[in-house]
């Protein structure tokens, strides 16, 4: 009863959010629920035009998936039998099952359209008859196999035997998760008598109403194979309706009879390609429209189904068509029906909603390595030229960038954000004048970059081997709230000739549009407009990030939860990052005090949101009863920095600051914690067990004592006497920085334009071969020759 409620609810709930949702895409009229049986007591007129209604609240985008109430998914049999066609993926179909169960308790409405009762029964009776066919020894083990003996089976007989082994197997496996199932079973007579038809779909509408999720599928026991039958004339209508061949024929009409929101076909591949995938040149289509027709060549059928992929794709533009949402996905994807009903880029979404101007993620992704390999043609002197461009663009047009980014910060300040990041937002005359003497400086030593030698060597006579730096390839960069990062990483990615994708955050929209359009501008001056791109799609971070045929490195900037989301996600593109910036700054035993508090009262309070800001001071024993202490703690406090004590320092203090809940935080704010050491030694073990291998400071004016700290802290940028906020690109000289990194691999700390190049290795002789070094014939001289 407390189950029923709940589902109860939840279904009010979602009408509610339904009603809002089509009275913003064009109609405020619910889809049919309830006990009506859809296509009951309609004329064909009527139904003509419910099919018409029905097709202008067709979900438009993968987004609105999510308010899908009446679900179809239709299992293929290649997804519900095992590879090695030993009977069914058990493995697999339980957690579709888990899947439809969690939407069934949701409040949807749930149909399942299987495949496999003629494997499951071709499984249980080849055995069979294998047993017979050993025990009367009419053949020899050696003259009969599983597949003779399963290709003389009557497949009619087969699914008489199947059927109701696979509907055992649904009941035991739903009945884990308290729903309750019934079993439909169908042939194509059915859909063609108006009787019957009638009496189907009030079935199916009763079964709904009940909370029971109906399991349907064709009565291969009684009918011929459906695949032999050609379209016939639907009754009362004059019109022939989809040919009833397969199981994707059939879910689609289920799908539009019973006024479905989205159909998921599930088959043994990861969606429509426009050829074979196993071909050259297949593209995985993510969204595909009935016009695109022409442009998909189709392979064979799977081996264990009797629809091919053009069966789906037919199946699927005719149920779309009449109002349906379709998704053809990969089966054995994990959780996929859970993915797709997010809003996730998983299988093709059939829609009629795209624009001709709309370009894909992928044709961007494939632009950008076109068009970094552009740049890479390109001589010196023209890339930085494009750079020098956009550089002065920046100043030329920095009415129009601050019109746009005054949009933005009213956006944001309606919406409540913090005053640190309406600060990380904001763009100036000054900031946009420090960008443009940084794109300069980019620009002035981009010459020594692609291409250059680091390496020569003679390895035998006419036989010169160069090791030459060369572009990563193409650049995820994710950033949130601060615009100016998009025309550093660009700058970068033109001086090392990289394709770059930039995927901003929503709040500088406005911002990151009008900058992008002096990019492009920039670009289109050496004729490589296309090597970079802002993605401004509803892709999800998670969708981007498995990209891996197209992208080759992934940079975040942003908050130290935005780069670690990135890093746990991407299992097959490198990251290129920092998870947290817990930067330390240690007043030593000889620290002179003008000194500690300058350098301590830039390190947090200049801009304490950075990731270069100082999260803890390490103060030396012997100041905590001296002066210095006192003065940075006042100092602090009158900077309105809450502090924080770390537990040595609270056991020291009889009324001090409120202990630190842990010693490994970034506060990202104007808060920060404080601990004492008693030497060095533990000043660097401090840092080694807490820190993020970031930034961490020494202030001294014993020379030995910086030595040691410099030598011995295992960061990515240590410093002495200066503030931890030096650790930037620009301040470094880089011009800018596309990240800082705390990997041990590759570049670290600010990485500039040398950390966006690999090598490669290029080798010129005249006709050696191999073979004549372990002749003799040829000797190695392995000799190394100046680079210049």
């Amino acid at each position: 009863m407390y189950l029923n409620s709940v589902k109860t609810m939840l279904r009010f709930s979602r009408n509610a959010i339904r009603k809002r949702f089509y009275s913003v895409i064009g109609s405020d009229k619910l889809p049919t629920t309830g006990r009506y049986a859809p296509g009951e007591g309609l004329s064909v007129d009527k139904r003509a035009l419910a099919s018409a209604e029905r097709k202008q609240r067709t979900f438009t985008d993968r987004s609105q998936l999510k308010y899908a109430r009446r679900l179809v998914v239709k299992l293929g049999s290649a997804v519900i039998t095992r590879e090695d066609g030993n009977g069914l993926a058990l493995g697999r179909l339980a957690s579709i099952i888990e899947q439809v169960a969690e939407c069934h308790h949701e409040g949807r409405e749930c149909i399942m359209v299987t495949s496999g009762a003629v494997a499951f029964g071709r499984q249980k009776l080849t055995q069979e008859l294998l047993m017979s066919l050993s025990m009367r020894e009419t053949l020899s083990p050696s003259d009969h196999t599983r597949e003779d003996a399963g290709s003389i089976l009557d497949p009619r007989a087969a699914a008489a035997v199947g059927q109701s082994e696979l509907m055992s197997m649904y009941d035991a496996m739903f009945s884990q998760y308290n729903v309750k199932i019934a079993q439909v079973l169908v042939t194509k007579p059915d859909f063609y008598n108006e009787e019957t038809r009638k009496n189907l779909f009030c079935t199916l509408s009763e079964l709904i109403s009940l909370n029971i999720v109906p399991i349907v599928n064709t009565n291969d026991a009684v009918s011929p194979p459906m695949y032999i039958h050609d379209d016939t004339v639907v009754p009362g209508t004059g019109k022939k309706g989809i040919g009833i061949k397969d199981n994707d024929s059939l879910s689609a009409l289920l799908a539009a009879e019973i006024q479905s929101d989205l159909l998921i076909m599930m088959s043994d591949v990861d969606g429509i390609y426009n050829k074979p995938p196993w071909e050259d040149g297949a593209r995985m289509m993510h969204t595909f429209t009935s016009n695109e027709m022409d442009q998909v060549q189709f392979g064979k059928k799977s081996k264990v189904g009797t629809g091919g992929m053009d069966s789906k794709v037919n199946a699927a533009t005719w149920a779309m068509a009449r109002g349906v949402s379709v998704v053809i996905c990969n089966g054995m994807q994990e959780k996929a029906i859970k993915t797709i009903i997010s809003g996730r880029k998983v299988g093709t979404f059939f829609t009629d909603y795209v624009t001709s101007s709309t370009t894909s993620v992928d044709e961007l992704a494939e632009n950008a390595r076109t068009g970094g390999r552009a740049l890479q043609q390109l001589t010196p002197l023209d890339r930085a030229s494009a750079i020098h461009s956009l550089a002065d663009l920046l100043l030329s047009r920095q009415d129009q960038i601050l019109e746009a980014n005054n949009k933005d910060l009213e956006e944001a300040t309606k919406n409540g954000v913090a005053k640190p990041l309406l600060n990380r937002l904001s763009l100036s005359q000054s900031k946009l004048k420090t960008l443009s003497v940084g794109l300069k400086q980019i620009a002035d030593s981009s010459y020594e970059n692609v291409g250059r030698v680091l390496r020569k060597t003679k390895l035998a006579e006419n036989l010169i081997l160069r090791q030459v730096t060369v572009p990563i390839g193409v650049l995820l960069v994710i950033f949130e709230s601060r615009p100016d990062s998009l025309p550093q990483v660009a700058a970068l990615a033109m001086a090392s000739a990289n394709g770059l994708l930039l995927k901003g955050g929503k709040e500088a929209a406005y911002s990151n549009k009008a900058l992008m359009g002096l990019v492009k501008e920039s670009l289109k001056t050496v004729g490589a407009e296309d090597a970079i791109s802002l993605i401004s799609t509803r892709e999800e971070i998670s969708d981007l990030l498995a990209m891996d045929k197209h992208i080759d490195l992934i940079i975040p900037r942003g908050s130290s939860e935005l780069v670690q989301s990135i890093q746990k996600q991407s299992q097959h593109i490198p990251v290129l990052g920092h998870a947290e910036g817990i930067c330390h700054v240690y007043l030593d035993k000889d620290a002179d005090t003008t000194k500690a508090l300058k350098i301590v009262r830039d390190a947090k309070c200049d801009y304490p949101a950075a990731c270069n800001a100082m999260e803890t001071l390490l103060v030396h024993e012997d100041h905590i009863s001296g002066s210095l202490f006192t003065d940075v703690c006042n100092m602090l406090k009158n900077e309105g920095v809450i502090i924080h004590a770390g537990p040595k320092l609270a056991r020291q203090l009889t009324f001090g600051p409120a202990p630190a809940r842990t010693m490994r935080h970034e506060y990202g704010a104007l808060e920060c914690c404080i601990e004492v050491v008693k030497d060095l030694d533990e000043a660097v073990d401090h840092v080694h067990k807490f820190g993020s291998s970031h930034t961490d400071v020494i202030v001294t004016e014993n020379e030995n004592a910086a030595k040691r700290f410099l030598t011995a802290v295992d960061s990515a940028c240590v410093f002495h006497n200066v503030s931890s906020r030096f650790a930037d690109g620009f301040r470094f000289g880089l011009g800018a920085e596309v990240g800082i990194s705390t990997a041990r691999i590759h570049a670290r700390g600010p990485v500039g334009v040398e950390g966006l190049l690999t090598t490669k290795w290029i080798l010129e002789g005249t006709d050696h071969t191999a073979a004549e070094f372990n002749e003799g014939k040829r000797n190695w001289i392995h000799e190394k020759m100046p680079v210049a």
